[in-house]
């Protein structure tokens, strides 16, 4: 496992095109932003895989995050 520290407003590039953002620090929580290509899954690892019939086109993005590259 490779361990980073990031500062806020600060990206880690994973291979060519991941992108993970640091948001916000608050307290114990760390915001992440992101940013992958569609045919990437990407989730919490505490949920299971969702099935396919779950699976959604379009997930609604929230706006507001400025874009990571």
């Amino acid at each position: 496992m490779l361990v980073l520290s990031r500062k806020r407003n600060e990206v880690i590039c994973i291979g060519e095109n991941i992108y993970v953002k640091v948001l916000n620090i608050h307290g114990g929580k760390v915001r992440l932003g992101i940013e992958a290509s569609r045919e990437i899954p990407v989730r919490r690892a505490e949920l299971p895989d969702p099935k396919p019939s779950e699976l959604q086109e379009d997930i609604p993005v929230d706006a507001s995050l400025e874009a990571i590259t």
